[in-house]
Order: structure tokens, then C-alpha cells, then sequence
């Protein structure tokens, strides 16, 4: 038998499982957190059955020990074997045989006897532990100088930024979909009933289906674009807010919040590679070319706090567009590999 066939006694009487729960190592946890992910439905019938199991260890070494329990199964198989070697077949006549094999019927007394353990046990106050991984969960970081395209199960697309990282279930569940986000990416959200979360540090962003992007600002600011469809927005204070498509919602990192419009190209053109300067202070122009060419850039002489750049490339090198911004500034520069000495003369 399969275990996708295995009902609550046959967990109770597999040896693998039983390990699993009782010793697991990384072989056995393995195997059952990516099997679970798999096969959702039969997570309720693993979690009792874990709990049964579970149940009969205590911190007060109460119920009984693993040499009972080793003891029962070898008297559950024994009785199986000895049915195996009569010489005449049950009456199959016999509605208690039609209905139960000996089996059945050891498994169902050892459930009976496991279940007044478990009920003995919560009794006294001694606390069960019965943690069985609700999925598997799957990170995708991108270094500073990288991007990627993540599908998940469901068919939404992630865009997922340079120094950036996502976290979601390998499998969602039946009623909601949730992911966690570091740094910066564009959703194209599956609609599929199920409501789609994305969390980043406090705040969470809840939708059906749509498009948005959300970016990180400092260590708790934010800023949630959204393209189409509706986004609502809750923060770490309470507050809720509500989008239509081409608005924009910054979350500074003391709280304060406010909507505004915003240039498509200016927010989410980097997913289709345009990387855009609009009148970029030297330092938010600094760290958008470190983040976007993952490079370290070293500044030799003062550059003034009134300097601004503005400029749009589409998939150039990092060479063509130090160019461009010399061209315009003033300031001259040199690529030694992964650093760039930015010099105002």
C-alpha cells in the first residue's frame, strides 16, 4: 500500500513514520516534509497520527515506554503471520470477518489504548509537542548585480530585484497565499480566489489578483506601487490603506504615510531592464549603480549636496553609463573589476 492510501492506523504501524516522529534525522525528515507538501490532504490524518505517537513519550517518562510499544507491533504482526498459516479460510461469511482483518483489529485496540494515553497524559498537564511542518519553504535571494523571474505553484510571476530575497510555501494551502519579501519586486498575481499576501517586515500587502510593485525602504519604510487592480496595504501601526491602479503608497520608516502617482518607468521599468535616474541626488544615483551592477564604488574629492542626475538606459554596460553621467557632471571614473573610483576634479 501507498502511503497516499494510509489511513491513521497504518501510520501508527509504519516503522518509518514511527521513527520519523519519534528519532527523526535528516533522511526521514526529508523524506516526510517534502511527502506532507505534497499530498496537503492527508496532513490532518499525519498530524493525529504524529500526536498518537507523540503522546506516549513525556518529559515525566509517563505512558509506556518504547519497548512496549515495540512489543505491541510484534504481537500485531504475529497474529498476521499466524492468520497467514492456517490451513482454512474465515468464514466469509461472518460479518465481523468481512468487516475487520486481524490486522485492523490489533491496529484499532492499539489506537483505543494510544488514544487513553494521549487523554491520560493531557489529564495531568504534560504538554504534547506535535510539530509537523506545515510545507516545505523555498528562499530565492539575488546578490547586488543579478535579477530573476520566479513562477510560483499557482502561476503568479515575481520579479525579483538585486539584493533581494523571497521566501514562499512550495505548495500553498486551500484558503490563502502568503510570501515574505526582502528588498524589491514586481507581482503579477494569479487570480484564483485565494487571497495573496505579501509580507515585508511589519507591513503586509493583501490582493486577488493584480499587478504591483513593492520595494523596501530602510529597515521598516516601504513603498507599494500598484499597476493594476486593487492593493490593500496594512502597516505596523494599524492603518490600512486602499490603491487603485497608478497609485502609489510610501510608508516612511517613522510611520508616516501618503499616496501619490507615479512613473511607470521610473518604478518598475527595471524589471524590463531600464535602469532610470530622475534629478537623483549623487548618493541615491551611488547606490542605485552598485545595486543594479554589483559593484563597490569609491568617491575621492566632494561632490556637492545640490548635484542631480536624470538619465534613462535600456540594458547598457556599466562603461556607457558612467559615460553618460560624466558627460553631464563632470566627474571622471575608473573600473578596476568590481570597484569604481568616482573623482571630482
Amino acid at each position: 500500500m501507498k502511503f497516499k492510501d494510509y489511513d491513521i492506523e497504518h501510520f501508527l504501524t509504519d516503522e518509518f513514520f514511527i521513527q520519523w516522529v519519534k528519532n527523526p534525522d535528516e533522511n526521514t525528515r526529508h523524506f516526510w516534509e517534502k511527502w506532507i507538501s505534497e499530498h496537503p490532504e492527508k496532513r490532518k490524518v499525519v498530524q493525529q497520527a504524529a500526536s498518537v505517537i507523540k503522546s506516549i513519550k513525556s518529559d515525566q517518562n509517563k505512558g509506556i515506554s518504547d519497548f512496549m510499544y515495540v512489543d505491541i507491533f510484534e504481537n500485531i504482526i504475529k497474529a498476521e503471520e499466524k492468520k497467514g498459516l492456517q490451513d482454512h479460510s474465515p468464514d466469509e461469511s461472518n460479518p465481523w470477518f468481512s468487516l475487520f482483518t486481524i490486522r485492523k483489529i490489533a491496529a484499532t485496540v492499539f489506537l483505543g489504548f494510544c488514544l487513553w494515553i494521549s487523554y491520560d497524559v493531557m489529564l495531568k498537564g504534560v504538554e504534547i509537542q506535535t510539530e509537523i511542518p506545515d510545507t516545505l519553504i523555498v528562499s530565492k535571494s539575488n546578490p547586488a548585480g543579478s535579477k530573476s523571474i520566479i513562477t510560483l505553484a499557482d502561476g503568479t510571476k515575481i520579479y525579483l530585484n538585486a539584493a533581494s530575497k523571497i521566501s514562499y510555501p512550495k505548495v500553498f494551502d486551500e484558503t490563502q497565499r502568503s510570501v515574505k519579501l526582502e528588498g524589491e519586486a514586481y507581482f503579477e498575481v494569479a487570480k484564483d480566489g485565494r487571497p495573496f499576501t505579501v509580507s515585508v517586515g511589519d507591513n503586509a500587502i493583501k490582493v486577488l489578483g493584480t499587478s504591483f510593485n513593492v520595494k523596501q525602504r530602510g529597515t521598516k519604510g516601504l513603498s507599494v506601487a500598484l499597476v493594476e487592480g486593487k492593493v490593500k496595504v496594512n502597516d505596523r501601526l494599524g492603518n490600512q490603506v486602499l490603491l487603485d491602479p497608478n497609485e502609489m503608497l510610501v510608508i516612511e520608516e517613522k510611520g508616516e504615510f501618503y499616496k501619490s502617482g507615479f512613473d511607470q518607468l521610473e518604478i518598475i521599468g527595471w524589471k524590463d531592464m531600464y535602469l532610470t535616474f530622475n534629478k537623483d541626488s549623487f548618493e541615491e544615483t551611488k547606490a542605485k549603480l552598485e545595486n543594479w551592477y554589483g559593484v563597490e564604488i569609491e568617491v575621492k574629492g566632494k561632490i556637492s549636496n545640490k548635484w542631480v542626475y536624470s538619465g534613462k538606459y535600456k540594458e547598457e554596460s556599466l562603461e556607457n553609463v558612467l559615460r553618460g553621467i560624466s558627460h553631464t557632471s563632470g566627474l571622471r571614473y575608473n573600473i578596476k573589476g568590481k570597484k569604481v573610483i568616482i573623482t571630482k576634479p
